[in-house]
Formats: C-alpha cells, sequence, structure tokens
C-alpha cells in the first residue's frame, strides 16, 4: 500500500518561502486530500525563524488546527538557544538524523524546502 504520509523538511527562514510554499502547501494537502498525513520538519535555522516570527507562528498555529504535525531537531534548537521558545509553540524536539535516514532511506514521500 502506498504511504499517504508526507514529510516536508523545513530548512528555509525566507518569510515568502514559508508561507507561499511550505505552509500553502501543507494546509492544502490535508484540505484536498492530496496526503492523509504531513509533518513538516523544522531545521537549521528555520528553528530560529519559527521561534521568533509571529507571523510564522500564526500559520503554524492555522496548519495545526488542520491536522499538520510540527516537529523540530533539538540539536538545531540548542544551537540556536531555542529549545524553550519552540517547546513553548508545542513543536516536538527530537534528534531528526536517524529518523530522516530512515525515511531516505525507504523511500518515503520527503519534500524538502
Amino acid at each position: 500500500m502506498k504511504n499517504r504520509h508526507l514529510h516536508i523538511l523545513w530548512t528555509n527562514a525566507d518569510v515568502t518561502t514559508a508561507n507561499l510554499m511550505v505552509m500553502m502547501y501543507a494546509k492544502n494537502s490535508l484540505r484536498k486530500g492530496w496526503w492523509d498525513a504531513v509533518t513538516v520538519i523544522i531545521w537549521g535555522k528555520t528553528a530560529q525563524f519559527a521561534a521568533e516570527n509571529e507571523e510564522i507562528q500564526g500559520e503554524i498555529a492555522q496548519c495545526r488546527e488542520l491536522g499538520v504535525t510540527f516537529s523540530g531537531c533539538i540539536t538545531c534548537a540548542k544551537e540556536l538557544d531555542v529549545v524553550e521558545k519552540l517547546e513553548a509553540l508545542n513543536i516536538e524536539l527530537i534528534p531528526w538524523g536517524p529518523p530522516l535516514t530512515a525515511l531516505i532511506e525507504e523511500k518515503q514521500p520527503l519534500l524538502t524546502i
């Protein structure tokens, strides 16, 4: 059976890309039934961007209302000193290296931005 869970690896800390690609596609993917589940993986500078940008925090909240899951790289969050801010936004923080490797090895649906 085909895997209908999309993971979006979000590494671009640009507000336009965040709004008009990551958030728009994540929301529409669930609204329109393109995917059964969507998880956005916050990685790199995007951790700080999500922790500090109120506009993006609003977009994350809207996505969550539709069922999008957000998870971030704990190492990135620590390096950028935003662990507490991301946890306050209820963003799961885990070591994403092994799970990302498994997604790639298993050829699971993965969109990288």
